[in-house]
């Protein structure tokens, strides 16, 4: 049996543990943010639910703003202190909401969760620094699988806790980035080998800075142009699958959370044991192809379902649409050198807040026009035209890599 990638050094399974908590802190106050923003800001639940939608924006928002940043600081001193005091900030922030006496202190929370929320530029950083160029894929889809065992794990405890207060989840959400933060501090190697490390300037340390050694590289504007539909497509699930379900099936809030599960269950199932086969089979771009086509053919489907059972079904395709983010991200990794890992890994994260902030004003916009016209699946089909438009700009933009004997 070959040798699994995280096993390969040390760091990568403390990387992907705090990916893993740091998605689970995210999704174990979810279930509660509703009661909390009524009660503090004295409101109902559609005025809530607009109060929310600014929340997910300052949280988008500030991690766009600190991903290059966060990003740059692991090129500078090392990748171990930067998650450190992410993690830490983590755990103060959650704090902070538990203790929150006003809707104002919330907003406050949200945006320092979004700054601290920035570990995933300095997690793929340390995967590119140990894992061998030919091999970052692979690594990067245990990545990808860390972030839907949090997202599994966050709602479902969530839910549980919630019987004790609407601020319980949040204790137990600090809780877990305690105990992450010190893990790090005792186990975590630095991986930034002093001779990789550069000068931390302010001027780079923003969007167009991370990115500006792969303006001039080859063929990367294309495929960072796809990586951001793709992003942007795929907010879809996040931002309007709860109320798409309930207004096409009728689905109750338990069931909407079981279909979320099997949504999870299965992209982990094709980052663990499917990412090395058929990027070893097809390549980097030939799995990013792959994965946007199954994931555009599901979005399309699921427009037009008629059924419950059906949405099961055609995520056993949809699922495929995991590739996508390891094989891109591999692809992206090889080319800069090892001082830029960082930079890039954050200014992936800073397109990836964009996205968050915009995809939702145009998915549920697109799901209310389409509700009042028939046609409430339409949502699905903006996003599905944004995957298909990112695999076209990868087929057609971006040239095969070389071939290579394993």
């Amino acid at each position: 049996m070959p040798r699994l990638p995280r096993f390969e050094h040390r760091a990568v399974p403390i990387v992907l543990a705090a990916v893993t908590i740091d998605v689970i802190g995210f999704g174990i106050v979810m279930p509660v943010l509703p009661t909390l923003i009524t009660q503090l800001g004295h409101m109902d639940l559609p005025a809530a639910t607009r109060v929310a939608g600014w929340m997910l924006a300052m949280f988008a928002a500030a991690q766009f703003l600190a991903g290059p940043v966060m990003g740059h600081l692991g090129d500078r001193f090392g990748r171990r202190p930067v998650l450190m005091a992410a993690m830490t900030g983590f755990c103060l922030d959650y704090l902070l909401m538990a203790l929150a006496p006003t809707l104002a202190w919330l907003f406050v929370g949200r945006a320092l969760a979004g700054v601290a929320g920035a570990t995933f530029g300095p997690a793929g950083a340390v995967i590119a620094d140990v894992t061998p160029p030919q091999r970052r894929s692979a690594v990067f889809g245990l990545l990808g699988a860390a972030f839907g065992v949090g997202f599994i794990i966050g709602p479902a405890l969530g839910g549980l806790v919630a019987s004790f207060g609407p601020r319980a989840p949040f204790v137990v959400a600090a809780a877990l980035a305690a105990i992450n933060a010190a893990t790090m501090a005792l186990f975590l190697p630095e991986t930034l080998a002093p001779e990789h490390r550069r000068p931390f300037r302010l001027r780079d340390a923003h969007v167009i800075g991370a990115f500006r050694p792969l303006f001039h590289a080859g063929n990367a504007t294309p495929l960072l142009l796809a990586w951001f539909l793709w992003q942007l497509g795929g907010v879809v699930y996040p931002a309007t699958w709860s109320f798409w379900a309930s207004l096409r099936f009728g689905w109750s809030a338990t069931t909407i959370g079981w279909s979320l599960a099997w949504v999870g269950l299965l992209s982990i199932i094709v980052q663990l044991g499917l990412t090395r086969r058929i990027v070893r089979r097809f390549g980097e771009r030939g799995a990013a192809i792959l994965g946007l086509s199954c994931a555009g053919a599901c979005l399309v489907a699921y427009a037009f379902t008629t059924h419950g059972w059906q949405v099961y079904a055609f995520f056993l395709v949809g699922a495929l649409g995991a590739l996508v983010y390891p094989a891109m991200n591999g692809t992206l990794s090889r080319m800069v050198d090892a001082s830029r890992q960082g930079a890039l890994q954050g200014g992936i994260g800073s397109m990836n807040s964009v996205a968050a902030a915009g995809g939702p004003l145009l998915a549920s916009q697109a799901l209310a026009w389409g509700a009042g016209h028939g046609m409430d699946g339409a949502a699905f089909l903006v996003a599905a035209v944004l995957m298909f438009s990112a695999m076209a700009i990868i087929a057609l933009g971006v040239p095969r890599e070389p071939s290579q004997s394993s």
